[in-house]
């Protein structure tokens, strides 16, 4: 069995996550909906959204493709609040945790509320900390960074910002949020290999 997960990034919360050749997708948007983002087209095994909105749910940008072992990937969530008014401005939000062979991964979704304890211990301590920090729908960056902190992974994957070409004009940016954190790391592709013991970073990953 492979000690390893490739992550994946395709702008916004859109990532693919894969191991021993099964790959997942997750939250992936819809056609124009995020400003300055291409049209997703990715081929995949499975897909996971962490709610119904259209830059996390559009499952017709993933094309399934067939699978005729065992899914390498055990796949938990918990539910929690796309806002810190228990779901009231804009429903749920769905954690997802995936776990391979001792490699876990965690995607936030449209996280907008603080974390419960019962909540912090069932996440754990991530490989893969995958977190938004844009503000306005979720979480800004003061607030992921402090829920960064709390569950120490050790890479964590900013998400759901906006740059000067991409995202929506409402949220926060990158740098919001990488100005709080230690050891940012700029990645020159879209992609990343997770292996256990890796050096604690802020990883900054290129969409394209």
């Amino acid at each position: 069995m492979a000690d390893k997960i490739t992550v994946t990034w395709y702008g916004h919360s859109c990532f693919k996550a894969e191991a021993e050749g099964y790959s997942v997708v997750m939250d992936p948007y819809a056609d124009d909906n995020v400003p300055g983002l291409p049209k997703l087209r990715v081929t995949a095994n499975q897909t996971l959204c962490s709610h119904g909105h259209g830059d996390h749910n559009f499952t017709a940008g993933v094309e399934t493709a067939p699978w005729t072992g065992e899914n390498p990937w055990e796949i938990s969530w918990i539910d929690t609040y796309h806002d810190d008014k228990q779901g009231e401005l804009r429903g749920k939000n769905r954690i997802h945790i995936l776990d391979h062979n001792g490699i876990r991964l965690v995607h936030m979704g449209d996280l907008g509320c603080d974390l419960t304890a019962e909540q912090i211990g069932q996440i754990g301590k991530p490989d893969v900390l995958l977190i938004p920090v844009g503000g306005f729908y979720t979480i800004d960056a003061a607030k992921a960074k402090e829920i960064s902190d709390l569950l120490d992974a050790a890479v964590t994957v900013p998400m759901h910002y906006r740059s000067e070409t991409f995202g929506y004009p409402v949220i926060g940016t990158l740098e919001e949020y990488t100005k709080l954190c230690g050891n940012v790391v700029n990645y020159a592709g879209n992609s990343i290999t997770i292996t256990k013991g890796m050096e604690k970073q802020t990883a900054v990953l290129s969409h394209g």
